[in-house]
């Protein structure tokens, strides 16, 4: 039997509580917790296809950088692979690729705009090290990044 104050439904998506979400919180062992929390990532399609409107684009070989400007704006990401990237796999590991490099970064990147990562088939191959400096260096080309390094 289930408890009297429980709730089948589901603490996710934009009907969730605001909570603790966003927030750095120190783990157990003494380092800070720095993940994306959903207020830190773009989930809305319509989000996405003002990125794509608006067109400002940086290309690289494994990625395309958008920056999408608007009230709500507040550097957030949004990471993309299409079926043209590879297998679900291949495109998994892109993404996941792709979101590491701009959490450990965050903290360079400044701007009232919102950031979507398209991966591209040369990220299958590539080395996490080289997609991580592909991104500082599209950052810096897009005038988001605070300080050249």
């Amino acid at each position: 039997t289930r408890p009297r104050n429980y709730s089948s439904a589901s603490a996710k998506g934009p009907q969730a509580s605001c909570g603790v979400k966003g927030r750095i919180v120190a783990t157990p062992g003494g380092s800070l917790d720095r993940g994306l929390s959903e207020r830190q990532r773009i989930s809305r399609s319509c989000e996405f296809l003002e990125a794509y409107r608006q067109n400002r684009k940086w290309v690289g070989r494994s990625m395309v950088l958008f920056l999408r400007e608007g009230v709500d704006a507040s550097l957030r990401l949004g990471v993309v692979a299409g079926k043209k990237v590879g297998k679900a796999h291949h495109r998994n590991r892109a993404r996941r690729h792709l979101r590491e490099a701009w959490r450990l970064n965050r903290h360079r990147f400044y701007g009232d705009v919102d950031v979507v990562l398209v991966a591209r088939r040369g990220a299958v191959g590539t080395s996490f090290e080289r997609i991580e400096l592909e991104l500082i260096r599209l950052a810096r080309r897009a005038g988001i990044i605070q300080s050249p390094e």
